[in-house]
């Protein structure tokens, strides 16, 4: 079993709603109505991309996806 740790960008969507997205894995991203919901429903996005991936010898990770930062300004 191995372990994976992912970057997971999340916005809220014009509904209310949430999405999800996880830059590493190429076309992996979802929805939900509340956070609860969304953190859920990236679990199992993640899953079945890893999934496809072993299963099919399909390479889903993003080799582009450098890393996130956090800029700190002071105006």
């Amino acid at each position: 079993m191995k372990k994976y740790t992912f970057t997971v960008l999340i916005e809220k969507d014009e509904d209310g709603g949430f999405i999800a997205t996880v830059p590493e894995l190429k076309g992996c991203h979802t929805q939900g109505d509340t956070m609860v919901e969304l953190m859920a429903n990236v679990q199992e996005a993640v899953r079945l991309c890893l999934e496809v991936s072993e299963k099919h010898g399909i390479d889903v990770f993003n080799t582009d996806f450098i890393e996130t930062k956090q800029l700190d300004m002071v105006m």
